[in-house]
């Protein structure tokens, strides 16, 4: 693969991030504690096999972090499942894909606020749940401006305190469960009377806790020697989520099994927290949820911009807002602007509408990756050998068909807002290419360099 040179002139994204970063990254747009987020939803939907669920959701994610760690190899490029489908499938398909990508990404960072109003609204009743949105909303965004190396310091604090919850948590829960009698030690992943029908469900809805993976891809051109250390970072972080997904819920069920006595399947999580360490674990528990909390919109925050910053670049968008990057901090920083008020969403939306949104475009988007591999590889490049087919052919067809049997078993209400987002996202491709008269800009794979215009490069703020 040659190696892309940059173009004249500019400011380029900084190769600061190494593989640690990088894992943390995914890490914290995960949130270790997003299990917690649909504990009770899911654990009522599977009729008590979350961490059943979570482990067919890992195995679907392994294939689809295999399939972006190829897409990576063959464009090291801000961009993420935008860039792979525009360049596998054309740009037309590629908008449609960067626009479904929009859903997860965009409406993230909105779950993040919402969560981290609720909690803080609880702990100060006095103090409106907007007043705590708006302040996260304004702190966020400000890191973000500040760029990536911010970002990857205050992700490592914010795991670091998740990390501690997480191992005070696991102990207490065994402790609590080695007190109590047990019906069985299988029964949170299967029993007799398991509806495998409802464990895909389940799955479907987990998906959203795997979305850090992704994101570690949108960090390509500000990583040293991306080809070899994104690949490997995707895999870790969704390897490593999903092993701490599974063991959390895994000893929160044992530890507490009487899943049809949750008080409020929303906050069900508050209800295993009193009974394995009552009210000092409790607190601790919202502490470090709201921490994660943080370090999730912060990643998911820069994420997103990167995103826009490559549409932007290709002109699908605004080119002199979306494509500008910041002549000091090197980074997309009108973009990041951008998502700080479109966030502002949180203080009408629901938490139950912005979690739907998110299943829907990221399933959508890690089908058309698992795609891409098999067109980039298997089509375009002729790798048909067996190994090559094997590699290229049946681990991402494989990846693809199992995100298409969780996207089927989303809810009707997922559909309708999803499909009236893509419709929306439809019709503006039509009116940007006058009715497919033209053809949408091609995304520029090669970094900006803009250096040597500094004097052209407008100010911040201008």
């Amino acid at each position: 693969m040659k190696t892309p040179q940059p173009t004249s002139g500019g400011t380029r994204l900084q190769r600061v991030l190494g593989l640690p970063s990088l894992v943390l990254f995914g890490l914290a747009y995960m949130v270790p504690l997003t299990v917690f987020t649909t504990y009770g939803i899911v654990t009522e939907l599977t009729e008590g096999h979350l961490p059943g669920a979570y482990v067919v959701t890992l195995i679907a994610m392994l294939f689809t972090a295999y399939g972006y760690g190829r897409m990576v190899q063959a464009h090291p490029y801000a961009g993420s499942a935008y860039t792979y489908a525009q360049q596998s499938f054309g740009p037309h398909v590629g908008f449609m894909t960067g626009w479904a990508l929009m859903l997860d990404y965009v409406f993230l960072p909105m779950i993040n606020y919402l969560v981290i109003g609720i909690y803080l609204h609880e702990a100060f009743p006095a103090v409106p749940t907007w007043v705590f949105i708006l302040a996260a909303i304004i702190l966020v965004t400000g890191l973000n401006v500040l760029g990536i190396r911010m970002v990857s310091r205050m992700n490592f604090i914010l795991i670091a305190v998740q990390a501690i919850f997480l191992a005070v948590f696991l102990v207490l829960a065994l402790r609590t469960a080695a007190g109590q009698p047990v019906p069985s030690l299988t029964a949170p992943f299967f029993d007799g009377e398991t509806d495998f029908s409802k464990i895909f469900a389940g799955a479907a809805i987990l998906c959203l806790s795997f979305l850090g993976f992704d994101a570690v891809s949108t960090l390509s051109e500000e990583t040293h020697d991306p080809r070899r250390r994104v690949p490997l970072a995707i895999m870790v972080a969704t390897l490593a989520g999903g092993v701490i997904y599974i063991v959390v819920s895994y000893v929160g069920h044992l530890a507490f099994p009487q899943w049809q006595s949750f008080s409020n399947v929303d906050s069900a999580s508050l209800d295993v927290m009193q009974h394995v360490g009552g009210g000092l674990l409790t607190a601790f528990f919202t502490a470090a949820y709201i921490a994660g909390a943080f370090a999730s919109a912060m990643a998911s925050q820069a994420s997103v911009s990167r995103i826009l910053y490559a549409m932007g670049r290709d002109g699908v968008l605004p080119k002199g807002f979306f494509g500008y990057l910041h002549p000091r901090f090197r980074n997309p920083s009108r973009a990041t602007l951008a998502v700080g008020v479109l966030s502002l969403v949180a203080l009408v939306i629901s938490l139950e509408l912005a979690s739907t949104m998110i299943s829907f475009g990221a399933l959508v988007a890690f089908s058309f990756v698992n795609l891409s591999v098999i067109k980039h590889y298997v089509w375009d490049e002729g790798r048909r050998t067996a190994a090559d087919l094997f590699r290229y052919g049946l681990l991402p067809a494989i990846g693809f068909l199992l995100c298409l049997w969780l996207w089927t078993s989303l809810s009707g209400m997922t559909f309708v807002v999803g499909l009236s987002w893509v419709g929306v996202g439809f019709i503006y491709l039509v009116a940007l290419t006058r009715m497919f008269t033209q053809r949408p800009p091609e995304l520029r794979l090669g970094e900006i360099d803009l250096e040597d215009e500094a004097a052209s490069v407008p100010v911040a703020g201008s």
